[in-house]
């Protein structure tokens, strides 16, 4: 029941109505008899500041940040985690009671967890788009030890921006969508990491299309992992297509699970997270 001292959680950004964060955070919250709410707040460009700002001085007690905003809110924290700093992408924001606030990034714990027993050590992965998401995905893999990491983007500036901002990282490789070398890359990847928005409901394109279209594919082979971050719908056409070429396939439902219960407990100070509870609440509504 909501009363006047219910406090509240936030998820901003644009376009949030595909989101289903509301639906696990508040089965969570419920679990957890927390006198919280969560809810989304579509928000335009030029309001970002003024949003932003405005949460701070109420009785808002965590926020996350989704697309377009990663990068910018980082301009409005006094104290970002040193993930953070590294990928230059926050997604989670707790006030520090002086109307300021701290940030983190829990999209990278997120990824990798459906990936922790697959044994990627030493084996090569592909990332498909050099946006946000490719960051987190980038710092992940370098974590689970991968020895060959390439993003592959029709973003050249994109791309050179990464490979700036990785530099320390000597695995890391970007490639432009002309690279003749394509084929033979696709063809001998252990994991390809989709960061792009296509097949993601509320993008513009239709949900029929693969990433960089059907020739870039023709050289998958059946030992490939593909892990798709979207989440909504479950099934896109890269994973129906992956999974009949013999595929594993993975879609983004533990990753938006796990990143969400890491931000729901850092706003938390620590509970403990019914990560199942979520995970029914968001199988339930699909």
């Amino acid at each position: 029941m909501i009363t006047s001292k219910t406090n509240f959680l936030a998820l901003i950004g644009n376009p949030v109505h595909h989101s289903l964060s509301p639906i696990m955070h508040n089965a969570a919250i419920k679990y957890l008899g927390l006198d919280l709410i969560y809810f989304s707040i579509p928000c335009n460009e030029e309001d970002f500041e003024i949003v932003i700002k405005s949460l701070s001085k109420i009785n808002c007690k965590g926020i996350n940040i989704t697309i377009p905003f990663k990068e910018k809110v980082i301009n409005y924290c006094s104290k970002i985690s040193p993930v953070a700093e590294q990928i230059k992408a926050v997604n989670t924001l707790k006030p520090n009671g002086k109307g300021e606030w701290h940030g983190i990034n829990t999209d990278v714990e997120g990824l990798i967890y459906p990936l922790k027993n697959l044994n990627l050590a030493s084996k090569q992965a592909i990332i498909l788009g050099s946006g946000g998401a490719s960051r987190s995905a980038i710092q992940g893999l370098t974590d689970l030890k991968m020895s060959e990491i390439i993003v592959i983007s029709r973003n050249q500036i994109s791309i050179d921006s990464l490979l700036n901002d990785f530099k320390n990282q000597h695995s890391l490789k970007g490639i432009s969508l002309q690279n003749p070398n394509i084929p033979d890359l696709i063809n001998s990847a252990d994991l390809i990491v989709n960061t792009t928005p296509v097949g993601m409901i509320s993008n513009s394109s239709t949900n029929e299309e693969l990433p960089f279209g059907d020739n870039f594919w023709a050289s998958l082979n059946s030992e490939t992992v593909i892990y798709d971050l979207i989440y909504n719908p479950q099934e896109t056409r890269l994973l129906n297509f992956s999974r009949n070429k013999g595929c594993q396939t993975i879609n983004g439902i533990k990753m938006l699970i796990a990143q969400g219960a890491k931000s729901l407990s850092y706003w938390t100070d620590g509970l403990k997270i019914p990560f199942e509870i979520m995970e029914e609440a968001i199988k339930k509504h699909l």
